[in-house]
Parts: C-alpha cells; structure tokens; sequence
C-alpha cells in the first residue's frame, strides 16, 4: 500500500503547492531569536510582534522574498573606546521568516517600546458561482 500525501490525496487536487510550502516552512529552522508573536486583530487582519530591543529602525530590514516575510536585524558593534566588566546584551544580528498565504499582502511596520510590528491583511475572495453546462450525447 503506497502512503498518501498531502499533496496527492485524490481529495485535495491541486493542493501540492500547499504541501511544499508546508515542507519549506518545516525546514526554516527558525532558532527562538527574537521572540514573536502573531495576533488576528480583525477577520482578515494580522500582526506579527517582535521583540527587538537594542535594534534601532535602521538597523531592521523588511522584504517579501518567493512569498515569504523575511525580517532582518543587523546591529553594529559600536563598543568603541568602552570597557565592559560585563557583556549581557549581545549585538547579534537575526534573520526570522514567515511563509505568507496566497492573498495576504504585507501592510505598515511600525516601532515602539523596542517591539516592531508587521500589520498583514488578507484578501477577500469574491464568491464565483459557475454552472456548468451537461451535454447530451
């Protein structure tokens, strides 16, 4: 007996895109930094969160790369002429991706209190009723 999936269950025709962004989204690998949060804030509205403390908006880069949100953190080391006798706030650069569905566009970003928000929305599809025609024959 062969294994189904996803993507070729005789149910689900046309859906394997659906599977290798499944796949895709399986292996980004995203390690916990910078912590984040995503909220439905109306029907067809979202918002990601990102804890981004440390970073200043020029430090932060927002793309939609092959359907994907990519946010980019790159801080520069401004240490300079300072000596730490302690060093707990890391100057770590991050990259976080977010697999976007069909129909959801990214709107404003916006920064405050070291949090930066992503406002997405989605589309909503017109409802198309088609009738087919039977021929006889």
């Amino acid at each position: 007996m062969s294994k189904l999936t996803l993507g070729t269950h005789p149910f689900l025709l046309g859906f394997d895109q659906l599977e290798r962004l499944v796949e895709r989204t399986a292996k980004s690998g995203n390690e916990g930094y910078p912590p984040y949060n995503i909220e439905q804030t109306s029907d067809h509205s979202y918002r990601i969160t990102l804890a981004v403390a440390g970073f200043d908006e020029d430090d932060l880069s927002i793309t939609v790369e092959d359907s994907q949100l990519v946010i980019r953190g790159r801080q520069a080391d401004d240490a300079g002429d300072r000596i730490f006798l302690h060093r707990g706030i890391a100057a770590r650069q991050f990259q976080r991706t977010f697999v976007l569905a069909d129909g959801v566009d990214v709107g404003a970003a916006s920064m405050k209190n070291g949090l930066l928000h992503v406002d997405l929305t989605r589309a909503v599809p017109e409802k198309v009723i088609q009738t087919i025609n039977i021929k006889k024959g």
